[in-house]
């Protein structure tokens, strides 16, 4: 062994989307990926082999990954996401699998709300349908920076290049309206892995590269831009010691990284009483850090008292957002009771709950269609643009420049439930 042990190859972890429509090859692609990169357990390989012999067939059917899942759903049990995770020997994944069909918008879309990547299936045979342009407008809608377009079952047109081409320049005129722009198109047959996984030996016309290859290289959450530092503040830390008096002055605000960093010595300001001071010191389970990255749950000290409680955020200096009570944004309804416009909701924003008002709905839009209708009220499923009047102000930026501190949810104060999730444009 030499001196200096080289490590492994760490490409961060990818959380990306799966969608298409009914018997496009979804769970068949799923269970590919799965089989291909040697991430299904051994005797759950053994269980599927048998089922697969059983049905008289003569290869693996490796749908019967995800059967499990298509199985609850056949029963009436509601399924919000189902999340499948492997491992490459580069990289971590999690695989959000939501179902494709109208009635499960509010699925994919909270699907959606984490990736960073969206997998989109097209039949090759049937080329773009409407639920291939709702899917994407979803995805579009949800900020996910980087798109898929998997043209599936180029077995069953014998692996011809024009059924690919077509579908390309279908898509890409669609796109183009939308405003897509990251789009990869990689032709494939997840039945008998050409282009998954492996390369194959069927379409030696496509020079791309393979899924994996996209989805290894593909960027991480909050790495491919500077990102401004928000630090929703969850608890304040007093310990009561009475046996330690170096505790007695001790107060730390505990909280995750939404986004960008903090480094010790930095001026933040705290929101919404707008003073400003210094971090005196991050810390990580007891442990002092020179800085904090995002998703990183820490705890920071600062160099003067400053009265702060659960629900402020800590933001730096030079990159304070403006405090409002007034704000826009396309939500989906998830709630089977309607919204009622004379009603009073709850916004969560970040770690801050603030009572609202609907002040309008501009518009609802139709997902199939992707047309903006004149609506007075939305059902479960709805997307629309709406205006909200708060009671108390939140610190929110556009969830199109950052999505952790540009999205919240809409909570009905008498049971508690969680009706909608929004996105401030």
């Amino acid at each position: 062994m030499s001196a200096i042990e080289k490590l492994p190859v760490d490409n961060g972890l990818l959380r990306f989307l799966t969608c298409g429509s009914v018997d496009d090859g979804k769970s068949t692609l799923i269970g590919r990926l799965l089989y291909d990169t040697k991430a299904i357990l051994a005797d759950t390989l053994t269980a599927i082999e048998r089922t697969s012999q059983k049905r008289g067939m003569e290869a693996v059917d490796l749908s019967l990954l995800t059967d499990g899942l298509q199985a609850e759903r056949e029963q009436g049990i509601t399924i919000d996401v189902a999340y499948r995770y492997f491992s490459t020997g580069t990289r971590k994944y999690i695989i959000a699998d939501a179902p494709g069909h109208e009635q499960y918008t509010r699925n994919m879309v909270t699907a959606a709300s984490t990736a960073n990547l969206a997998i989109i299936l097209v039949d090759a045979r049937k080329g773009v349908l409407t639920q291939t342009r709702r899917h994407s407008y979803l995805a579009h809608l949800m900020n996910i920076p980087h798109l898929i377009v998997a043209v599936n079952k180029m077995d069953l047109v014998d692996y011809d290049q024009a059924a690919f081409e077509k579908i390309r320049a279908d898509y890409l005129d669609f796109a183009g309206k939308l405003g897509i722009e990251d789009i990869r198109f990689i032709p494939m047959s997840a039945l008998n892995g050409d282009t998954v996984v492996e390369r194959g030996e069927r379409l030696g016309w496509y020079k791309g590269p393979t899924l994996l290859d996209v989805l290894e290289t593909a960027p991480t959450a909050h790495s491919e831009k500077i990102e401004k530092f928000r630090f929703p503040v969850q608890y304040v830390c007093r310990p009561q010691d009475s046996a330690n008096p170096e505790l007695h002055d001790y107060r730390g605000f505990m909280g995750r990284v939404e986004s960008g960093e903090i480094a010790v010595g930095d001026e933040v300001t705290v929101l919404p009483s707008g003073l400003a001071t210094r971090v005196k010191a991050v810390e990580l389970y007891g442990r002092q850090l020179t800085h904090a990255v995002s998703e990183q749950s820490v705890t920071l000290l600062l160099a003067d008292e400053i009265d702060v409680s659960r629900g402020d955020m800590i933001v730096k200096t030079s990159e304070a957002p403006q405090p409002t009570k007034q704000i826009e944004a396309m939500i989906c309804w998830l709630s089977e009771a309607p919204l009622d416009r004379a009603r009073k909701y709850l916004i969560r924003h970040t770690t801050r709950d603030s009572k609202a008002m609907v002040a309008g709905i501009e518009y609802r839009v139709d997902v199939n269609t992707m047309e903006w209708v004149p609506a007075d009220r939305l059902a479960m499923n709805d997307i629309a643009r709406v205006a909200f009047k708060l009671a108390q102000p939140i610190f929110p930026d556009a969830y199109a420049e950052n999505r952790a501190a540009g999205a919240f949810i809409i909570v009905d104060e008498s049971t508690n439930n969680t009706v909608g999730a929004g996105l401030i444009v």
